[in-house]
């Protein structure tokens, strides 16, 4: 892997291999080993994660957090025994061999498992890159050295500060329970960031482990998912899963497709038809040919496209980092100000309510909280919209989402079914019905119209055999021409057949009538006089309808685009209740469309699915493709819905919503509790109440902080969409 360890990619493109680890916090630092980030100091993870993978740093942690606890707990019950029941203590020991007891049991608490904490903080400070460990480091440190020097150098201080037998007051056991306390808040923030990998971790457990491998003398033999081949024939008998994707070559049988696309009815499969892998065979035997293995098949595509979206940030991310940016060194200056106010103001002794009010300001003002807020939420949410199959790109597009007030969306594969069928084939007088329809399926060969698949299949359906095509032209968005048995051959629109001097005023009054019951109407001439019209139905999906209702009823204004006539056009936007309609829409049209609505002060969502709305996919403030439609389309939108159904749109909309409604619960949490933290430490309520904040519970207040952010993010988990 051609990157070193503290590799910077500042535009996400760089290579990112299987086995690379990054920063949910800092998505842009990228290394090949497990490690922490050179910015916040946090756990690197695995850029995609394993399903079975063992969580290397967790359980680093948990175990310096058992062997810290099992030191930390005597260390605090005498400290504590000292402090408030001295009398429960053995008679013959001195002050002096308590303090040394704290001493050795703190030793190995501050300087072994506490050790990670000093790494990160001093590289921290090494690079200038200020975190929260920078404020633990100090904090920990400045309570330990302090005592120390008291154990060893008592008569160096005051003489308020020591006692009748001479000594001072120590913190070891401040310093011990808070690297305690920090520990435990590292092993629930790496639970819970690991509860973030479920969606991912789901989606990798639908891939089966082995498949049917057929050799070539038609024996079988059960390979692994691996060492599956491109062209490879498998056999996937009732109840097993597709091992990967690929087409039907033998059998028949109903696939369950629900974990992929959301539709919990199955699809009959026959004969060349596709199958995903990992979907559930149900009651036939199939043999299948693999097309798509390994990285390229569309679970990995989606495993990897939820990955990528996960390492992605959100602009309201920006509001934190600038405030992160800030927030350590003044921080720092607060537990200066803190430490010389009470050691000039505050009571006797000084030195002692300095060291505490300073410590406590540096442990609970760590920033974990602050910098968790957004992206732990856009972890959990683009994760739960890739199970519903709703694949997001990147944050910026779950964001935008929230804030789309106009839907655009092309008619045909999108509100349609994008299945066109020949309904209906008129013929002109003195015409063969055969011949032109055999004409027409010759010419419609070479175009790559959806309506030309829909004259192809008829022709197919009625037994014709197609011809030769020469000359062949295509004019986008008006139709085709060529020569077919040397007659010029002519599909297209009445007005681009009238630009060619073809009367079609013959057919004009029954194209009309079929446009108002909206259907769409090609017309044919031959040797420039007009031979027919094709009568063409694509029908409306079952599930646009409730969908437009409800974004409508979510105040999103829907305007639909078409390449059809004004009444084909108008028609099936009366059926969806849509009032706005751009009809006879040229491709180059549509993002001119999406501009215009974008300079109204809109902010645009364009839904489509075909290769003509990529360049409008890509305008869009959010780009919507249809998972049916093409792979350009799919590739220029943010958002892919696999099932192809405008309910997606709907379910995006809702978890848009609750996903930014959870990141500033996070972040008004984090800036609540540094606000109020802060003050609190430094002694603020000391002069009213008498309350002096301890650094334990100053400690435990961080910890907790940052794992309650997460536990809110996680919330997203349970959110009906």
């Amino acid at each position: 892997m051609n990157m070193n360890q503290n590799q910077i990619c500042k535009d996400n493109s760089c290579k990112i291999e299987y086995s690379s680890y990054t920063c949910p916090m800092h998505p842009e630092i990228i290394r090949d080993r497990p490690g922490s980030c050179p910015k916040c100091g946090m756990a690197l993870e695995r850029v995609i994660v394993k399903a079975d993978e063992e969580n290397i740093e967790l359980n680093y942690m948990l175990k310096r957090f058992w062997i810290s606890t099992a030191l930390t707990l005597p260390l605090f019950i005498v400290a504590m025994m000292n402090d408030l029941a001295p009398q429960y203590l053995p008679k013959n020991i001195t002050m002096k061999e308590i303090q040394w007891f704290l001493f050795l049991f703190s030793l190995p608490v501050v300087l072994w498992a506490g050790w990670p904490f000093f790494v990160r903080g001093y590289n921290s400070l090494r690079t200038w890159n200020l975190n929260m460990f920078t404020l633990i480091a100090i904090g920990v440190l400045s309570a330990w050295i302090y005592s120390i020097t008291a154990l060893l150098f008592p008569e160096i201080f005051p003489a308020l500060m020591r006692t009748k037998e001479g000594l001072v007051h120590v913190y070891f056991e401040s310093a011990a329970v808070i690297t305690t306390l920090v520990l435990l808040g590292q092993v629930l923030e790496l639970k819970a960031r690991s509860k973030t990998n479920d969606a991912i971790k789901t989606l990798l457990n639908l891939a089966p482990k082995s498949a049917h491998f057929i050799e070539k003398n038609g024996n079988e033999k059960e390979i692994n998912l691996e060492d599956i081949q491109v062209g490879d024939k498998l056999r996937v008998k009732p109840g097993e899963k597709i091992p990967v994707d690929g087409i039907v070559i033998e059998g028949n049988s109903n696939i369950d497709e629900s974990m992929i696309t959301g539709e919990p009815i199955a699809v009959q499969k026959s004969l060349n038809d596709k199958l995903i892998g990992a979907t559930i065979n149900q009651n036939g035997t199939l043999v299948m040919q693999a097309q798509r293995v390994g990285s390229d098949t569309m679970l990995s595509q989606i495993v990897q496209m939820v990955s990528s979206a996960q390492r992605s940030r959100a602009p309201i991310q920006q509001l934190a980092d600038t405030i992160s940016g800030y927030f350590v060194p003044a921080v720092i200056l607060c537990a200066i100000f803190a430490f010389l106010g009470w050691w000039v103001l505050g009571p006797e002794p000084h030195l002692a309510y300095a060291i505490v009010a300073a410590v406590s300001v540096l442990i609970i003002a760590c920033p974990c909280a602050l910098g968790l807020a957004t992206p732990i939420s856009i972890m959990v949410g683009t994760g739960r919209a890739a199970l519903f199959g709703i694949l997001i790109k990147d944050a910026q597009t779950l964001e935008t989402m929230e804030k789309v007030t106009t839907l655009v969306v092309d008619k045909t594969g999108t509100l349609t079914q994008g299945k066109p069928k020949v309904t209906k084939l008129i013929i002109a007088k003195s015409f063969d019905e055969n011949k032109v329809l055999q004409y027409g399926a010759s010419l419609e060969k070479a175009s790559e119209h959806p309506l030309a698949e829909a004259v192809l299949e008829y022709a197919k359906d009625k037994g014709i055999s197609l011809l030769r095509v020469d000359n062949f032209n295509s004019i986008t968005g008006k139709g085709i021409e060529g020569e077919v048995e040397n007659k010029k051959v002519v599909l297209g629109s009445d007005k681009y057949l009238n630009s060619l001097n073809i009367s079609t005023e013959e057919f004009i009054s029954q194209a009309d009538e079929l446009r108002t019951d909206a259907k769409t109407v090609i017309f044919m001439a031959i040797d420039s006089k007009l031979s027919s019209i094709f009568c063409i139905e694509d029908p409306i999906k079952e599930t646009s309808l409730e969908a437009i209702k409800q974004l409508k009823r979510d105040g999103i204004d829907i305007v639909m685009l078409s390449g059809d006539n004004e009444k084909t056009a108008n028609a099936v936007a009366k059926k969806l209740g849509i009032s706005k309609v751009h009809a006879n829409v040229m491709p180059e049209d549509k993002g001119d469309i999406v501009k215009q609505l974008q300079n109204d002060a809109q902010i645009v969502a364009m839904a489509g699915d075909g290769i003509n709305d990529a360049p409008a996919l890509a305008l869009a403030d959010v780009g919507i493709a249809m998972g049916t439609g093409t792979d350009v389309a799919i590739q220029s939108a943010g958002i892919t819905l696999i099932k192809g159904d405008l309910l997606g749109i709907v379910k995006v909309r809702k978890l848009s919503h609750a996903t930014m409604n959870n990141i500033r619960q996070n972040l008004f949490f984090a800036f609540i509790y540094n606000t109020l933290g802060v003050p609190v430490a430094a002694g603020i309520l000391y002069p009213f109440f008498g309350i002096l904040l301890s650094p334990v519970i100053a400690a435990t207040a961080m910890s907790f902080s940052s794992v309650s952010v997460i536990l809110n993010a996680l919330r997203l988990k349970n959110i009906k969409i």
